[in-house]
């Protein structure tokens, strides 16, 4: 995930971090997590370390993550090109801003890693493919992932390539967009959902 985002920035694509927090009282909690919350265990509350980026994926000079910003729906500004963005259950587009955000800024391609393959990356992809987003899977940026998703992917119209794959098609040319295999040349954006 990481060699993937820094590559996103060097070349000063759009990367958007999806992230979960729960607040204490479980209100925003899943159901199926709510009545841990709910009675007292700690995952990904505001201000906790377990709610922050992981090190090797925050940018340079970058503060921690602002919940009172995220909470409320809009997206925090991390670097230029590159924001934070609350998500309230498995997908990054469920319940977020994210589709009107990518539409402003003309992206149609994503590329997609994170954590926990059955559940925050799948739903992402699978939303972004109703939306008629270009998919392209970063597959060994994605824990979890398993020979019968990667078909699944596969059948739904997403490209699925290892991260060294990604890293040569997006710099194949540095300062445009790279082009989607079958497709023209857009803009892409890095998503790291978990």
């Amino acid at each position: 995930m990481s060699r993937l985002v820094s590559a996103f920035r060097r070349q000063g694509r759009p990367v958007f971090h999806i992230v979960r927090l729960y607040v204490p009282d479980g209100s925003n909690v899943d159901l199926c997590r709510r009545s841990l919350v709910e009675d007292g265990t700690s995952i990904v509350a505001p201000g906790s370390a377990g709610s922050e980026l992981v090190a090797d994926l925050v940018p340079a000079g970058s503060a921690a993550l602002d919940a009172r910003t995220l909470l409320a729906g809009d997206p925090q500004l991390l670097s230029p090109d590159e924001w934070a963005l609350y998500k309230p259950r498995w997908g990054a587009f469920y319940g977020t801003r994210l589709e009107g955000i990518l539409g402003s800024k003309g992206i149609d391609t994503l590329v997609i890693c994170g954590c926990n393959f059955p559940n925050c990356p799948r739903a992402t992809i699978y939303e972004a493919s109703e939306r008629d987003f270009k998919i392209v899977v970063a597959a060994d940026a994605i824990s979890g992932l398993y020979r019968r998703g990667e078909e699944e992917l596969r059948a739904i119209g997403a490209s699925v390539f290892t991260t060294d794959e990604c890293l040569a098609w997006i710099s194949e040319s540095a300062g445009s967009p790279p082009r989607f295999p079958g497709g023209p040349r857009r803009e892409s954006v890095c998503a790291s959902d978990g």
